[in-house]
Order: structure tokens, then sequence, then C-alpha cells
């Protein structure tokens, strides 16, 4: 299947009110000759970005925890949290896979094949699935709402939704325009942090505020360097993501500097909360990962960064939210 006829085909199937499918550039995308798989979707899923919605519900509820004391535990609030900011990043994914899919900028794509954009999966069912999950972040976030009373939330989560669609869809996508990174770090790394602490307690602490912050920057350093290897394709696409914005050599030095000041949080903690020297341990992930960064020659290189940015995200939430919580 020749990828540039099923971006056409996806424009003209795809009827999403979405204007900026046309003018789709040429390129060598990855083809597909049959219907998507049940492997297809979960891929689909990219299911290694998961570890950016979790980490930053553990490290909210470490500091709930900091605030009800040590024991006191809202084993029923946090699996909310945990269910929003998982149908979250999984409904923008399956939506960036759509938008990119009818806008064209897939048909350069360099990595694995996108269900859209490869052509083995209608742009609608994509579409469906990306809604369905966004709904399911929804009906979580509304029984959180309820349990809480506080009603306001229902604001910050139709924000979450908007900015999640808008990432790559409407006619100008902020993703485009080199403002990627301060949606994960807003949502993935502030709000999801803050948010999943004040279910919890009623209230925020420091601890929640700073740990957000530095999930946000290792969020950042996940989509800085995924966004490195795909700078060749999406600057051919017409795809502005700061990568292309600032340069390879740019790009690879901001990875590094946002992985450096999340540590120098973890330092910080560090004075108050003894375990949090643990956290440390995850530079033996992190620092390859840099390493790997800035030497990297190809999207392969790149890739293993990336696998082991995500689960440095995971790792370092989970161990900071240990020792908040110990």
């Amino acid at each position: 299947m020749n990828p540039s006829a099923a971006t056409s085909s996806a424009a003209r199937n795809g009827r999403s009110g979405n204007p900026a499918r046309r003018n789709a550039p040429a390129g060598r995308g990855p083809a597909r000759t049959g219907p998507a798989t049940a492997g297809d979707w979960v891929s689909g899923a990219r299911l290694r970005t998961l570890p950016l919605a979790i980490a930053p519900v553990a490290l909210g509820t470490g500091a709930a925890i900091v605030v009800s004391g040590p024991g006191v535990f809202h084993p029923v609030r946090a699996v909310l949290a945990l269910i929003v900011a998982l149908c979250l990043q999984i409904g923008v994914n399956y939506a960036n896979d759509y938008s990119d899919g009818i806008r064209g900028t897939d048909a350069n794509r360099i990595g694995p094949a996108r269900l859209t954009g490869g052509g083995s999966a209608q742009p609608r069912a994509v579409l469906t699935v990306a809604l369905a999950f966004f709904a399911l972040a929804a009906l979580a976030g509304l029984t959180l709402v309820v349990l809480t009373g506080q009603w306001w939330l229902l604001l910050v989560g139709v924000l979450a939704i908007i900015a999640a669609w808008f990432y790559t869809g409407g006619r100008k996508p902020y993703g485009y325009f080199g403002l990627g990174e301060v949606f994960v770090f807003v949502f993935f790394g502030l709000v999801a942090t803050v948010g999943t602490t004040y279910v919890q307690v009623g209230t925020v602490n420091t601890e929640s505020w700073l740990s957000g912050v530095g999930i946000g920057l290792i969020a950042m350093a996940v989509l800085m360097v995924n966004n490195l290897r795909d700078l060749e394709p999406d600057r051919a696409s017409g795809k502005r993501t700061l990568a292309v914005l600032i340069g390879s050599m740019a790009s690879r030095v901001v990875f590094c500097l946002f992985l450096l000041l999340a540590f120098a949080i973890v330092a910080f903690f560090a004075v108050f909360y003894p375990l949090a020297w643990l956290t440390f341990f995850v530079l033996l992930l992190a620092v390859p990962a840099g390493l790997i960064t800035v030497t990297a020659t190809t999207s392969t290189e790149l890739v293993l960064a990336l696998k082991l940015t995500s689960v440095s995200a995971l790792a370092y939430g989970l161990l900071l939210a240990l020792a908040f919580a110990l």
C-alpha cells in the first residue's frame, strides 16, 4: 500500500472536521497490506509512554501521605486518579495517531507504523477509540468530583481533554509550534501530581508542587528525545516541534538539562527525606540515556534513549513517592 494513497484515503474517510488534512507531503512511510491486528492497536496505545501517567499519581499519593500521616491511604481516590491519567495518556496517543495521520505528517515517518498513517485502520475507528479513552477519563474524573464535592475540578478535567486533543488536532495544533513540552509539563507534571494530592487530602504541599515539577521535567525530556528521533521527518512534514525549532545539538543539550534539573529537586528533598537519596539510583538509567542522546547518530539509538528515559520517569516517581510515604 502506498502511504501517500493511504493518507489521502484517510482524509476522505476521516470526517472529523479537521481542516489540516490537506496538502499531505509525499514520503516513504511504513506501509501495511492488511487490517490492524490486536497487536497493532496495543502498539498504537504506545505503552512505553504510560510511565508518564503512573509516576505523577505515585508522587501525588506520596505527598498526600505526608499531609495525612504515615499509614493513612485513600486507595479508591488514588486508583481513580490513576485511571484518569492513564486514559488521558492513551487517549492522546490515539488522538495523535489520528490527527498526524489525516494531516499527512506520518507520510515521512521513520519509526513504527501508525494505525492511521500506515493505512491499517480507518481514521474514524482510531478517532472513536481516542474519544472512548477520553470518555473513560472523564467518567473517572467525574467520580472523583462527586467523592470530593469539589465541582470546580470539572473545569480542570475539561481543560485537560481540550489540551490533549489540540496537541496535534484542530486547525493550529500547538504541538506543531514547539509547545508540546509545555503541555506535558503542565498536565503530566503539575496537574497530575498536584491534582492527585488534592483529591485525596483536600490540600497541596511543597512535596506535591516540587515533585510535580521534577516529573514534569522528565516528561519533557521524554518528548524531546522522541521529537529528536523524528526531527528530519517532522521538518519535512512541516511539524515544528521544539526539536525542529532549536535544532539537533541544542535539543540534545536541553534534554540533558531537563534531567539534571529533575535530579536537583531530588537533592533538595534528600535534605528532609533520607530515603529520597535512593532516587539517585535512577541515574543508572538516566545517565546512559543522556550519553546515548548526546552521541546518537541513528534513530535506533534514540529509541533506546527514549525507553531508558521512560523507565527513569517511572522509577523516579515510585522511589521519591516511597521516600514521602515512609
